[in-house]
This record gives C-alpha cells, sequence and structure tokens, in this order.
C-alpha cells in the first residue's frame, strides 16, 4: 500500500469529464529492427514483460471510506494486459492528417479508475509500415522526470537487449481494509491541521521576498496578468493534437550565436510561433502572452512521497516582440530572473500545501468553475502550459523496434486550453501540442510555425558576414 501525496491526488480531485487530468505520449517506431520481425502479438507479449516488473503499471487506485484522506495505491490483482493494450490501424491513406485526428480522440477519453491509470494503443499503418505507439498515464501517477524513468523501463539501447528487471512485483505485500483505512483517515483529521504553523512562516518569507523582488524588478511574471486570446475560455473534453520536428543541432547553433540557454532558445521560438499565429487570424494581443513552466523538484525535495515533485514559474513568451533576436534576449533575463525567483520557493511547499486538498471540496469547485463559465470572467490566470522536456540523447528501441520520433502531450485546463510540450531526442526536438479543439481552430497551422520561426531566429543569429 502506498497513500498518494497530496499533490498527486489533488490531479485526481482537478478532473472532469472536460478536464481530463492524463499526460500522454507518442512513439514513432520502425519494427523493421524487431528480431523475428512485427507482429501485433509479439509487441503485445514484449510490451507486458516490460510493464509487469514497474508498479506504476500494475498499481490500482482504493478510496479510503467517506474520503477521510486521499487514496492509496494497492496492486491489482485482477491485472490484463488485454485490458491496457490495444490495436488500431490508421484508415487510408495512413499520413499525419490520420495520424493525428486518432491520436486527438483518444486522448479525449477519460481511464478507467477502476483499474491501473494508464492505457496503450499499438497503431499500425502510419507512413507506410511505421507503427506509433500512443500511451496515456494519468498525472496523479507520474511526472515528467518519473515518466522518463518509465522510459528508461520500457526502451532499451539495442533492438535485442532484455528489458531490464526492477522488482516491481510484490512492492505493495499489504493490502488494507476499509476499517484501517478509516482509522488512518480518521488519525490524519485530526492531526493534520497541527502543520499549519510549520508552514506559516516559510509562506509568509515567500510573499515577502517576492514583494521585495517585485519592488527591485526581478520578479517573475505575475499570474492574473495575462491578456485574454480564444485559448483562455471553458474548456470541452474535445482534444487535438499537432505534432513538429526541429533539428536540436539549429537550436544548439542559434545557442551558441547568443549566449542563451536551449531553454531560452525554445520558449522564443514558442513565442514566435505564437505570435505569427495570432497575428495571421487578427488576435495578436498587445501584451505578451504567459505561460505556466512546470519545474522538476525531484534533485531539490526532502519528502520521498508521491510521484509528483513539480514546482511551476510563470514566463512571458514575448509575443510583443516583433524582432526575433530582442525577443530572445528578454526572455533570457526574464527566465533568469525567474527561475532565481523560483528556488527561492521551498520545493515542499506545494507538496505540504497539497496536503490539505480536499477530494469533495475540490470536485464541487470543479464543477462549478465550469457550469459557471468562470474562467471567461475573471482576469486570465496564464495563457498556456509549455513545458521542456530533456529526452535521451541516444537512439532508443521499443520491444525491439527503433524509436523515429517521441512526443509528449500535457493536459489542458479550463481557462488555459493549450498545452505546448517540447521533448528532445537523439538529435532532435519534437513538438507536442495538445489542445481543445474549440480553443484553438487550427492547430496544424500552429505547430507548422515552430521550425519556420527556429530559421527565421537562426538567420536573425548569424553574423551579418555570414548572411550576405
Amino acid at each position: 500500500m502506498d497513500r498518494l501525496s497530496g499533490l498527486d491526488a489533488s490531479f485526481l480531485y482537478l478532473e472532469s469529464p472536460e478536464q481530463l487530468m492524463h499526460v500522454c505520449g507518442l512513439a514513432v517506431v520502425d519494427p523493421e529492427t524487431m528480431p523475428g520481425g512485427y507482429s501485433f502479438t509479439a509487441m503485445r507479449a514484449g510490451i507486458e514483460q516490460r510493464v509487469r516488473d514497474v508498479t506504476h503499471f500494475t498499481r490500482r487506485l482504493k478510496k479510503v471510506p467517506l474520503r477521510l484522506d486521499h487514496p492509496v495505491w494497492v496492486q491489482d490483482t485482477h491485472f490484463d494486459i488485454d485490458r491496457h493494450v490495444h490495436r488500431l490501424a490508421l484508415p487510408q491513406p495512413g499520413g499525419y492528417k490520420e495520424l493525428t485526428e486518432l491520436l486527438g480522440h483518444l486522448a479525449g477519453l477519460k481511464l478507467d479508475r477502476s483499474r491501473p491509470l494508464w492505457e496503450m494503443w499499438v497503431i499500425e499503418g502510419y507512413d507506410g509500415d511505421k507503427v506509433g505507439v500512443f500511451t496515456k498515464m494519468h498525472h496523479s501517477t507520474v511526472d515528467g522526470v518519473s515518466g522518463a524513468s518509465l522510459l528508461s523501463h520500457l526502451t532499451s539501447l539495442e533492438p535485442d537487449s532484455e528489458p531490464l528487471r526492477i522488482g516491481g512485483k510484490g512492492a505493495f505485500g499489504h493490502r488494507p481494509g476499509d476499517l484501517e483505512l478509516f482509522g488512518r483517515g480518521m488519525l490524519t483529521q485530526v492531526t493534520r491541521p497541527l502543520s499549519v504553523p510549520r508552514l506559516l512562516k516559510p509562506s509568509v518569507q515567500l510573499v515577502a521576498g517576492s514583494l521585495s523582488r517585485a519592488r527591485a524588478g526581478t520578479a517573475m511574471a505575475a499570474p492574473f496578468s495575462a491578456p485574454r486570446t480564444s485559448f483562455n475560455g471553458t474548456i470541452t473534453g474535445h482534444r487535438t493534437i499537432g505534432l513538429a520536428t526541429m533539428s536540436l543541432d539549429d537550436i544548439k547553433v542559434v545557442k551558441e550565436a547568443t549566449g542563451a540557454t536551449v531553454n531560452d532558445v525554445v520558449m522564443a521560438v514558442t513565442g514566435g510561433a505564437l505570435r505569427s499565429y495570432l497575428e495571421s487570424r487578427g488576435e495578436l494581443p498587445e501584451t505578451s502572452l504567459l505561460a505556466t513552466v512546470p519545474v522538476s523538484v525531484h534533485d531539490e525535495t526532502k519528502r520521498d512521497v508521491g510521484d509528483n515533485k513539480v514546482s511551476a514559474l510563470f514566463a512571458r513568451l514575448g509575443t510583443d516582440v516583433e524582432d526575433p533576436l530582442e525577443r530572445l534576449e528578454e526572455l533570457a533575463e526574464a527566465n533568469r530572473h525567474a527561475k532565481e525567483h523560483n528556488k527561492a520557493v521551498s520545493a515542499d511547499a506545494l507538496q505540504d500545501w497539497a496536503e490539505f486538498a480536499a477530494p469533495r471540496t475540490f470536485g464541487l469547485a470543479v464543477r462549478a468553475y465550469a457550469s459557471l463559465r468562470l474562467a471567461e470572467k475573471h482576469p486570465v490566470v496564464h495563457n498556456l502550459v509549455v513545458s521542456n522536456v530533456p529526452g535521451p540523447p541516444v537512439p532508443l528501441y521499443f520491444v525491439g523496434a527503433r524509436i523515429e520520433g517521441l512526443y509528449a502531450f500535457g493536459p489542458v485546463f479550463h481557462g488555459a486550453g493549450l498545452n505546448i510540450t517540447l521533448m528532445s531526442n537523439a538529435g532532435q526536438m519534437h513538438i507536442g501540442i495538445l489542445a481543445c479543439r474549440e480553443s484553438v481552430a487550427d492547430v496544424d497551422d500552429l505547430v507548422a510555425r515552430f521550425p519556420e520561426e527556429l530559421a527565421v531566429l537562426s538567420d536573425a543569429a548569424r553574423p551579418s558576414a555570414q548572411r550576405q
């Protein structure tokens, strides 16, 4: 038995039919490298061989009576791989359009909480003989860093390598009954308020520090200061997905030429793509868009609980700046301030306060927020979520099939119906966009602008002599 942390559980409480809290990943693989050749039977057997040793794939939720505390993870004694791994074939001609339409549909389906919170689709017939492996996992069980760790257990460096054995079986030796969970829940209800005084001091210090940084002009961008766009309304359960790829070497050329970081360049390209997209539609606001950027605190937290160990910072994207180099320079400085500001926040602060998340209260609040369409009435908290996930720098194999593309997709929220996730792998930067279909009119147009904006920035960053 493992109790969910407050932060992990909050992703369960925030979920509704419209606001789905799973994360997705797509691996485009070439099955030619599979030992013995490709068949779905062989692919499914290879997947089962790998996931049975990883507790994240074989555990399910068990509620605490009366919802007195966060749920716990228990071993699914009836685990059946056929309930999680599915086979699909793309309709002809099996290209980008057919793939992304299918992925958007799958991303809009809620995971079944009576089983382990993941599903995988093996999609055949993409771009000739390629296969897409589309995976969904609930955010309560994985974040960016833990997701990368799971990826390392499912993949290998050689097509014929044996999967890692990590001893996942038996991790949940004790299966609690309802009476035990009720008792634990009552104890939590009694003792939880005692932690409030301990949390108040660092929280007050955080507010004071933020005010001091604001006066000095070194604070990160503030929430509720974003301009309103078409992304920022009440979302539906419909999803749309876009895919694109950029050269990581081209990004690093800009990095070296300007003294920026890879993340600075990625953010500047994102800002440029959003600027040109909104401008082409006559929707470009005068002030810059504001993004929430998840930040891993796995290396900083002192808490050895839960799967989500994240913080977040708010970052302007420079969509109000036309010149690409000027935009990059502004974002690099702002990112520096934001990271310093974020470091001043205790890595455990969000974890600690999230322990007070109440299941019933959260659920009622989410439903009321959506039904009253409050996202359209108060100032915009943020426009979108942008994540830059460092992936493996070397080629990988999934059940022996060489991975040619690796994309990640995060959830969208009421008030922010656009999520952009960039993931590097083997010299490429893969862009995955997941959006509410009603919030982003043409996700293909938006994602296609990323390589174009990188080319514009690369040209501007080259010395004038090289451009002649």
